[in-house]
């Protein structure tokens, strides 16, 4: 089972207890903390290659605060020929999202900015 997020502010998230301050990835049951991808706002196939090839059937994409992280039109293509929902939101709500999944017992991802 995923872990869960318990809570998000600005540049701030905790998951099962523990908190983090730079960008963030969950993969099922696994943390992937100081995500950085290859441009900071923009979000490339190669910034989730990992998730990609997971097996998961959900990837929730936190944008920021703000909704500042752009996600390139190819991450929403390779999502696609992998079978890979793609849902994103700014982050409060991918976060709650992302929740809701994990509750429900489904195979999800999450990459979270956590600022901007």
């Amino acid at each position: 089972m995923p872990p869960r997020i318990e809570d998000y502010s600005f540049g701030r998230i905790v998951i099962s207890g523990k908190t983090y301050t730079s960008d963030v990835k969950i993969i099922m049951d696994q943390i992937v903390p100081n995500w950085w991808r290859k441009e900071g706002h923009y979000l490339y196939p190669e910034d989730i290659e990992d998730i990609l090839n997971s097996g998961v059937e959900t990837l929730v994409v936190g944008t920021g605060a703000y909704g500042v992280m752009k996600i390139d039109p190819t991450v929403a293509e390779a999502c696609a020929r992998r079978g890979i929902r793609l849902e994103a939101y700014k982050t409060s709500q991918a976060v709650k999202r992302f929740n809701e999944l994990a509750a429900e017992g489904k195979k999800v991802a999450g990459a979270f900015h956590l600022t901007c």
